[in-house]
């Protein structure tokens, strides 16, 4: 029969060795090659100057709005 010590250095080596082989494969999978951007809901072009876009951006959680100008054409 087995001792108490030693099968409990089995089962956690065996853990151990699990979870390696987990972290390298999630580290090792393929990244999605269509990778897009889509545009956030809180942001809104809400008017034009100058040739830039002025863009108003909200946060949900806040009731408040901040402007950027986007002179990115």
């Amino acid at each position: 029969m087995m001792d108490f010590k030693h099968g409990t250095t089995l089962v956690t080596g065996m853990l151990i060795g699990a979870s390696i082989c987990i972290l390298g494969l999630y580290m090792i999978k393929p990244s999605p090659k269509d990778h897009t951007v889509t545009p956030k809901s809180n942001f809104a072009v809400v008017d034009t100057y100058k040739g830039c876009d002025i863009v108003q951006w909200s946060d949900h959680q806040m009731a408040t709005y901040k402007y950027f100008l986007d002179c990115t054409k």
